[in-house]
């Protein structure tokens, strides 16, 4: 079935004049009553259409409704739980991942107007907005997916939409097993890192995995522990009795009303929290991030993006210089040395197969320069007969320091877990 974007847009158009000459107020209309009306008016204006006979009017009829008053062609693709991430290039152009693989749809908007009014329906639950005065938006849609658009005139192939879309069903560490995306000795190790309230930083580029991780991890503090989670767009799942969560606010219209992850941070450190968890790092709060966890809330977690745990401690440092502090590197480093226990650097491979491919801990200070020991990595070997990188997981012959000289069972973790194999 090939129907043209005009027809398309003509008909929307001859919806809009439609419901102007009932004079129906669609504003205070519920959802469902004007899906209603819409049906109604698009079926007449379809019916005295010239349509050849493979044309499926029904279809047609379908996804002018869902432009019209729901999600646009979006939908299909919201409910399809196969489907982790949506990404809009323009009204044409529409990619989906997979298993972490891109694929293009032949789902295509009618128009730039129909797909501005799709983003309209989705911001508008979240309060947030987006016009010319502010181009570029980050928001929550209610089943808690994340959604980024930008418009023109800073895209200039027309609205642009990316939907994280919000897992159905909450991971746990058992689920990255069976994905084998950590071997069983890395999962006892990062259970015991959050169990003796080590400061963890999970790092990694962009959908790499590294919030999936971080709810994994969140979700392992013990229940008796006050938690506090600060987040730019709500995206943590965490299951606890004891959980406060704090969203940061962008400015307003006129500028005013802005409460950045900073302040909230600053807050958090006056309401009693056990454990701080930040959904990502990325600005001047480091330094609030590290002093919190220097003075006395050990065991906070956060993510940041970095290509491996060196690059990780340097952008730290650079972001504690964001703060506007005169602080010598020597001074940051200390700070860092002292906060950061283990740092868990996750990957996207090619393939689209995300993994944990380095855990490293920070051991302290020598010459200026942060200490640092790999505990476990991914060594890959190649790529398997399905087409998946291949490897194997591999200590580094080191044994964490909070477990040197420890008597007690440390959740089955045995020493020689940590040996190097040799393949």
């Amino acid at each position: 079935m090939n129907v043209s974007a005009d027809f398309l847009s003509s008909v929307q158009a001859q919806l809009i004049s439609s419901l102007d000459l009932r004079r129906n107020d669609i504003s205070g209309m519920a959802e469902e009553q004007l899906r209603v009306l819409a049906q109604g008016c698009i079926r007449d204006i379809v019916a005295r259409q010239s349509l050849s006979a493979d044309i499926d009017r029904e279809q047609i009829e379908r996804q002018l409704v869902q432009e019209a008053v729901g999600r646009g062609v979006l939908e299909d693709l919201l409910a399809d739980e196969t489907i982790t991430e949506i990404m809009v290039n323009g009204p044409d152009t529409v990619f989906v991942e997979r298993d972490g693989v891109l694929s293009r749809t032949s789902v295509r908007f009618s128009s730039s107007r129909a797909l501005s009014r799709v983003i309209e329906r989705l911001l508008a639950d979240s309060g947030r907005r987006i016009d010319e005065s502010s181009p570029m938006v980050d928001a929550r849609l209610a089943d808690g997916s994340r959604l980024n658009v930008v418009i023109p005139p800073l895209a200039l192939n027309g609205p642009a939409l990316t939907i994280r879309k919000f897992a159905p069903q909450a991971f746990t560490l058992e689920d990255l097993l069976a994905r084998q995306s950590l071997s069983p000795a890395m999962a006892r190790l990062l259970r015991l890192a959050v169990t003796h309230r080590r400061n963890i930083v999970v790092s990694g580029g962009t959908g790499s995995g590294k919030t999936t991780l971080l709810n994994i991890l969140s979700r392992l503090i013990p229940s008796g522990e006050r938690v506090v989670t600060i987040e730019d767009s709500a995206e943590l799942q965490l299951q606890h009795a004891n959980l406060i969560t704090l969203q940061a606010r962008p400015s307003n219209a006129e500028g005013q009303g802005l409460v950045s992850i900073r302040d909230l941070l600053r807050n958090a450190l006056r309401m009693r929290p056990d454990r701080i968890v930040i959904g990502e790092c990325r600005g001047a709060e480091a330094l609030d991030m590290l002093q919190a966890m220097n003075t006395g809330h050990s065991g906070s977690l956060t993510t940041a993006h970095a290509n491996s745990p060196r690059d990780l401690l340097s952008r730290l440092e650079v972001m504690v210089l964001m703060a506007g502090m005169d602080l010598p590197v020597t001074a940051i480093r200390e700070q860092v040395a002292s906060a950061v226990n283990l740092v868990v650097q996750q990957a996207r491979f090619a393939c689209g197969t995300r993994r944990i491919t380095l855990i490293a801990e920070v051991t302290g200070m020598e010459a200026g320069r942060i200490q640092m020991q790999e505990l476990f990595r991914f060594q890959a070997t190649g790529r398997g007969a399905d087409g998946r990188t291949a490897g194997y997981y591999t200590g580094c012959g080191n044994l964490p320091v909070f477990m040197e000289g420890a008597d007690e069972a440390h959740q089955g973790l045995q020493p020689q877990d940590f040996d190097r194999l040799v393949s």
